[in-house]
């Protein structure tokens, strides 16, 4: 990489990592795991720096991918996570952060497909067609995803059925 891709490639990194950070932790629901999959994500962008026309939407593409095929090769092995959410000290006892827990461990029972396709829809706020060329499939199949993720979220968590009801028509 020659000074000047480096410089606009640092500048890049500077300006979009904590957004993209951001997303990834929404998007995995952990930290430590996000970090790893932004600082992949990056990496793999630095390669083909010169050759990404829209570099974030080239290292958003990377980051879902990359968090799809982590989670089936983990999904593989015997392990599995419970719905409910580790024990934390001086945990918020209001009724928002239990719905935000409620609704953490229902999202981590959705696919990575789902779950990508509501982090980009309803967090990223992106609408339907950048979200399926993201995730290289077709509209129909974005919102056949968001569907049947809101149904799945509902059963998982009925008392967030009103909340999505709202968030969905905002989105018509």
């Amino acid at each position: 990489m020659d000074a000047t891709a480096e410089r606009e490639f640092t500048e890049f990194v500077a300006a979009r990592s904590m957004a993209l950070l951001r997303t990834a932790v929404v998007l995995t629901g952990d930290r430590h795991r996000a970090e790893d999959l932004v600082q992949g994500a990056l990496a793999k962008l630095a390669a083909h720096w010169r050759k990404a026309d829209e570099p974030e939407a080239y290292v958003r593409r990377i980051i879902y991918h990359d968090h799809a095929r982590w989670w089936r090769r983990r999904s593989s092995r015997s392990e599995v996570l419970g719905p409910e959410v580790p024990d934390r000290p001086a945990a918020d006892r209001s009724v928002d952060a239990v719905r935000r827990l409620d609704l953490r461990s229902a999202l981590r029972l959705l696919g990575p497909r789902q779950r990508a396709v509501l982090v980009l829809r309803y967090f990223e706020d992106l609408p339907e067609a950048e979200i399926a060329a993201i995730l290289g499939c077709s509209v129909g199949t974005v919102r056949s995803q968001a569907h049947r993720a809101l149904a799945r979220l509902r059963t998982l968590v009925p008392e967030l059925d009103e909340r999505t009801d709202d968030v969905e028509e905002l989105h018509r």
